[in-house]
């Protein structure tokens, strides 16, 4: 309602003219019979004490009761309509009621007050004068029951309905929350379910990763063995048959770490939360993340075995040094993976994209951190080259992984016709 009381139009609303629902049309309508009867009885009396025909005076009547419908769509108007019949004794209903809806509405506090002031004195008034005549009466008791009724048709009416308005404006307020606070948890709950799908799209990219720098080494290596087995195979039996139990070592160490990642991938995943209520959201911000299954960085490789990775690609027949400096410190697991499939991956490009180069792996020891570079020449003419298929992915795969704990990664030919692939990581991974 507006500061005058008028409704204001809005959704929701299915009642006729300005009731919002039916029922509120069908309980005027039955106050505004009662009212209308009520100044039409009282109209008779009117009609005879003013000469007037007593028909003019019960239509008169009638039609000041019928200003009932009119509360809730005017009630400072109502009320009015109440004090200025209140001489021609009539009205009760009519005062009653629209006092009460003037309080139970939004209009301005100092216009019920002031009209309630006008309704109480002009009943008091009315009430006196009308009683004072009565035989026996005393003064003091006719102020006493004017007062007494001047006060309950107007006073408690007021005092009704402003307790009434009052916990109408906190009901609304209420379900104004409530539907504030659904909202909130839907917003909430769609959040939660963008961060999960966007904790399954960074498992699935650090699966694939893994599975990469996992695979691609092994199977490179035993390509690069299974070119060299079928071109001494009938010139160097011995060689040969070297070259096939390299092969095989390599399948089966493939074979092994590919075993150990799916065995993390089929570890039990803590339940998620059951969303049965819009109230649990906010858990499921956190839930999709939690439950998603990660390889323990503990079990995969560290730079202790880098001397072993290396001695893999010279079996291979891959001219490579490793130059280590600096004394290595206790980096967390995470780091000793990254910087080992930094140099796998690089490794395998080598193997891939220059084979016979000379190649040079460097890993530097410094304080709070730790370098590495792989770099390769040109690779020789004269050598066939394995046919290596390629995803185009493993130099992004490196930089995601240097990237993602803080550190620096850098890739690019060489003048000499090369490639250096160079990484710095540091000590402690960075907290994401």
């Amino acid at each position: 309602m507006t500061s005058t009381g008028e409704l204001q139009g809005g959704a929701g609303r299915d009642g006729p003219l300005w009731w919002e629902r039916p029922r509120a049309a069908v309980l005027d309508g039955g106050i505004a019979a009662v009212s209308a009867a009520e100044c039409a009885a009282e109209g008779v009396a009117f009609a005879h004490e003013t000469g007037i025909p007593t028909a003019l005076g019960v239509l008169f009547g009638v039609l000041v009761g019928s200003v009932v419908l009119l509360r809730w769509r005017w009630p400072v108007a109502v009320v009015l309509v109440g004090i200025a019949v209140a001489p021609a004794a009539m009205g009760i209903v009519l005062s009653v009621v629209g006092l009460y809806t003037l309080a139970a509405s939004e209009a301005p506090r100092r216009i019920t007050a002031t009209l309630t002031a006008l309704a109480l004195v002009a009943t008091f008034v009315v009430m006196y004068v009308r009683t004072s005549g009565g035989v026996g009466a005393t003064h003091g008791v006719v102020l006493v029951l004017s007062g007494v009724l001047a006060v309950a048709l107007n006073v408690v009416p007021v005092l009704l309905g402003l307790y009434m308005g009052a916990r109408r404006r906190l009901m609304e307020s209420l379900q104004e929350r409530a539907d504030s606070l659904e909202r909130e948890l839907l917003l909430l709950a769609e959040r939660a379910e963008e961060r999960a799908e966007w904790a399954r799209r960074e498992e699935r990219t650090r699966i694939a990763r893994e599975m990469h720098d996992v695979v691609a080494h092994r199977v490179s290596l035993m390509v690069v063995h299974a070119a060299a087995l079928q071109a001494v195979a009938a010139k160097d039996p011995v060689k040969a048959v070297r070259n096939a139990a390299l092969v095989g070592d390599m399948g089966r160490q493939a074979l092994t770490e590919l075993r150990e990642m799916l065995g993390v991938l089929r570890a039990p995943v803590a339940a998620k939360p059951a969303v049965s209520a819009v109230a649990v959201a906010p858990v499921a911000a956190v839930a999709p993340v939690a439950a998603v299954p990660a390889a323990g960085p503990e079990e995969g490789p560290t730079l202790a075995e880098l001397e072993a990775l290396v001695g893999q690609s010279r079996a291979a027949g891959m001219a490579v040094d490793l130059d280590v400096r600096g004394a290595g410190g206790a980096y967390p697991a995470e780091v000793e993976q990254t910087a080992y499939r930094v140099v796998q991956e690089a490794l395998t490009n080598c193997h891939k994209h220059a084979p016979g180069a000379k190649v040079v792996v460097r890993l530097a020891h410094r304080d709070g951190e730790v370098a590495m570079q792989v770099e390769n020449g040109p690779g020789a003419a004269d050598v066939v080259r394995p046919e290596l298929p390629s995803g185009g992915n493993g130099l992004v795969g490196m930089r995601e992984r240097v990237l993602g704990l803080g550190g620096v990664f850098v890739s690019g030919p060489t003048d000499a016709g090369g490639f250096r692939v160079s990484a710095v990581l540091p000590g402690v991974a960075a907290q994401g």
